[in-house]
């Protein structure tokens, strides 16, 4: 299958865990390695699955949903501990799983690790680091309000619509086109900072951002700071453009148990095995909506009625849970209160066939989600 090939098949109705586990032989890749200290997850009791989930007030099969989904990798950690992992179609420990948008959730916290050596302020403007966004919907934005997806460019991210923004972006990168060069045409259409639009291309120029105030590439600052800090066991790797610049929304492609540990970081506070690689101040901004635009719920102020923070989904409830969420239901599922970390990868094959949570079934995730949390007590 070639780039063209498989961006037309997105959001079609094809069944895709055959290729979310090969990106790197459809598209150009960067690497990055192994931590040389791997930390390995302790084993802890013997987790079970409860046999069914409560969603829109029936008792649905847990274990039909997984299979419905094409659920390749299910991981749950109580206190730090692995107690269950389990594998499907044909993906295994070692599979590298592309991240789609949980590289969100890695893109931020590396520029939190920035911004704590003083790289850049947050209420600063994009445009001070980026100048050639000056005239477009990023001028003059702050840092923050792209952080919490509020930049208030306009954009369209309808996978069903073959016009839609985020399709015609997918098919210049099927093309060979240039990541960064889109963001310079989106224009204005609301005030900055006053309502959270998911959009794809606010993580792409806050990977510019970090490539421009680092001055390093995204692969080589996750690496070093990120990757090998966590001690990431296998080596990932990330989709990159014609200029060599890794898709930061969406392009990352690692194991379960690699995803898990970003969870486990921000569980934590930031704070791995008492190395502080996050701060904690940018963890609890990544997890705490600060704005009405920004509150789980349907406050006329988002296009979802999850909450926003720096690039990570928020719950309503009273547990604090937060999620890095993926299209075709990629999660790393976080409940401080339950002290529980969960990775579902997936290749939900009718995801992106409507524009709701028919297709999406990410309300329906949560709900599962929780279920598994609270049969553990």
């Amino acid at each position: 299958m070639n780039r063209l090939e498989f961006a037309s098949s997105m959001f079609s109705g094809v069944r895709q865990y055959a290729n979310f586990c090969r990106m790197d032989t459809i598209f150009p890749t960067v690497s990055m390695s192994a931590s040389p200290r791997p930390c390995p997850f302790p084993e802890g009791p013997l987790l079970k699955l409860p046999k069914t989930y409560l969603h829109e007030g029936q008792d649905k099969e847990l274990e039909a949903f997984l299979a419905d989904t094409d659920t390749v990798a299910l991981l749950v950690l109580k206190d730090g501990l692995l107690g269950l992992e389990r594998y499907a179609l044909g993906v295994d420990r070692d599979t590298r799983w592309l991240s789609m948008s949980m590289a969100k959730s890695f893109t931020s916290a590396a520029l939190g690790i920035a911004w704590a050596e003083g790289a850049f302020g947050v209420n600063e403007p994009v445009t001070k680091y980026l100048p050639q966004l000056k005239g477009s919907a990023y001028d003059e934005v702050a840092i923050r309000h792209i952080v919490q997806m509020s930049s208030g460019a306009r954009w369209d991210e309808d996978y069903s619509n073959p016009e839609s923004d985020i399709n015609r972006y997918i098919r210049v990168f099927a093309h060979g086109g240039s990541f960064n060069e889109f963001a310079a045409t989106l224009v204005r259409q609301r005030e900055p900072g006053t309502y959270n639009l998911y959009n794809s291309m606010d993580t792409q120029v806050l990977g510019m951002l970090l490539k421009a105030v680092t001055g390093r590439s995204i692969r080589d600052f996750v690496e070093e700071r990120l990757w090998h800090p966590l001690g990431m066991e296998r080596d990932a790797y990330w989709l990159i453009d014609s200029d060599r610049m890794e898709m930061a929304y969406g392009g990352l492609n690692a194991t379960a148990r690699d995803y898990a540990k970003l969870g486990e970081l921000f569980r934590r506070n930031g704070n791995w095995h008492g190395r502080q690689i996050v701060p904690a101040e940018w963890v609890k901004a990544s997890v705490t909506p600060d704005a009405p635009h920004l509150l789980p719920g349907d406050t006329g102020k988002s296009d979802s009625l999850f909450g926003y923070g720096y690039q990570w989904w928020l719950m309503d409830g009273e547990e604090g849970e937060f999620s890095a969420i993926g299209v075709y239901n990629q999660f790393i599922y976080v409940n401080p209160a339950r002290r529980l970390t969960i990775v579902k990868l997936s290749a939900n094959p009718i995801y992106g066939q409507t524009n709701d949570e028919r297709s999406y079934r990410e309300f329906e995730t949560v709900a599962m989600l929780r279920a598994i949390g609270m049969s553990l007590g």
